[in-house]
């Protein structure tokens, strides 16, 4: 299975985890949330992180969903996790993708290869949401 770590700044990470847990339920394996709060140091970051990664070592690979691209989270994790190889950092995570992601990964081995379809759902779950009006017509022989 692939593992999964969620990060990002403030609650991001924890919010997306307990939306989680309330579509898909409360038993969550092989996941990590991990929080960059405001009284944490970019170290304090980093051990987090790390400790992420080794609470995932059993995996075949990893898979870490980060709010921003550039961000400390996402920095961060690309330092640590991109030497060990079998990780892949996503940036732009939002819950339909976390959603997806979380039920498809248990057929995957393959994380190098799962993170294009984690951007792929991602992206094609924004949308714009359009008020069509739709005009009454009248049926003149009646029912």
């Amino acid at each position: 299975m692939i593992g999964l770590i969620v990060t990002g700044h403030g609650h991001f990470a924890t919010g997306l985890t307990s939306s989680l847990k309330l579509i898909c339920g409360e038993d969550i394996k092989d996941y990590v949330a991990v929080d960059f709060e405001s009284t944490d140091s970019e170290d304090d970051l980093a051990e987090k992180i790390n400790q992420a990664f080794d609470d995932l070592k059993e995996c075949e690979g990893i898979l870490v969903l980060s709010d921003i691209v550039g961000g400390s989270p996402f920095k961060t994790s690309t330092m640590i996790g991109l030497p060990k190889g079998n990780v892949e950092i996503v940036s732009g995570t939002n819950l339909p993708m976390l959603i997806d992601v979380h039920l498809t990964r248990t057929f995957e081995t393959n994380v190098h290869d799962f993170v294009n379809h984690a951007i792929e759902v991602g992206s094609l779950s924004v949308s714009k949401f359009e008020f069509k009006k739709v005009e009454e017509t009248t049926d003149e022989e009646g029912i």
